[in-house]
């Protein structure tokens, strides 16, 4: 017995005629016979009572015909579902993200995803950038969110937000009265960094941007890696830093933000970060929510 003869027996049980449901089925009406003659010489029952003009299910053909409905049903639905797991559409990711991220595109991709693939399981968690690409190598995350630069030729990345960065000030510093400040201007002022934990990040663009303005920053307080925790060591007068952009997005007593005069070339870049050799459809499904160009096997 094979799966067509199952769907040739529906067809003539819901037509109750050989030469209508061949038509159905597209097929010579003789060769149609043949094959329901075999699905009940195997099952060793008659199907269809053919002792009149017009042909009827046995009472075994109406057993047949509604076991057989419930099996083609849990058959299609068994076939949909293997299909919607391979294009991405059922499945489960785990996605890390660094803190700051929250405040810039993050929270949009998230729900254009789950609006799109709401079959999907998204598991969200808050790492430090370290562990972020500890968790893509051992296989605990999916897909990482965090700052540029970083190095491992096992992981891609896709850029999704390039951002400024800007000036964080106690409010009542000298520059604080100034609408831009100058990098320069900051050469003697202690600074809160961003930690390099073996994960450059945004450490090493503020290092870079210092550079340029002839300067290295005196790091009065280097261990600090969430960028919430910088602008509050900035509030409570420890020091000044550099930050994206986005993070004037929360506002913080006793800080205030000023562009950056000249507009630095180096940018604060968030990437989300995934295994070159993933093959997973629901990751690719997430990353090409954000671009329709990028698979995780490229």
């Amino acid at each position: 017995m094979e799966l067509r003869h199952l769907r040739y027996f529906v067809a003539v049980a819901e037509q109750l005629s050989f030469t209508r449901a061949a038509a159905v089925l597209h097929m010579a009406q003789p060769a149609l016979s043949v094959q329901i003659r075999q699905l009940e010489d195997e099952l060793g029952v008659e199907l269809f009572d053919r002792s009149r003009r017009a042909i009827a299910l046995t009472h075994a053909g109406e057993t047949m015909l509604g076991e057989t409905r419930r099996l083609l049903a849990s058959l299609d639905r068994s076939i949909d579902l293997v299909r919607r797991v391979g294009a991405g559409a059922i499945g489960s990711i785990a996605v890390g993200f660094v803190p700051s991220a929250s405040n810039s595109v993050l929270p949009g991709l998230l729900r254009q995803f789950w609006e799109a693939h709401p079959d999907v399981a998204v598991s969200l968690r808050e790492m430090a950038p370290g562990d972020l690409i500890d968790g893509l190598q051992a296989g605990n995350l999916d897909i990482s969110f965090l700052y540029l630069p970083f190095s491992d030729p096992l992981l891609d990345h896709l850029v999704i937000v390039r951002e400024p960065f800007v000036a964080a000030l106690p409010f009542d510093h000298p520059l604080a009265r100034q609408t831009t400040v100058d990098v320069a201007d900051l050469r003697d002022e202690p600074f809160v960094t961003p930690a390099d934990h073996g994960m450059p990040g945004l450490n090493a663009k503020v290092t870079a941007i210092c550079h340029a303005a002839g300067f290295v920053p005196r790091a009065v307080q280097d261990d600090v890696w969430l960028v919430q925790t910088i602008v509050a060591l900035v509030a409570a007068g420890v020091g000044v830093a550099l930050v994206p952009s986005s993070s004037q997005a929360q506002a913080r007593a006793g800080v205030v933000y000023r562009p950056l005069r000249p507009r630095s070339a180096h940018e604060a870049e968030l990437a989300a970060v995934w295994r070159r050799n993933d093959q997973s459809p629901a990751v690719g499904s997430f990353l090409a929510e954000m671009d329709p160009s990028v698979t995780p096997n490229q």
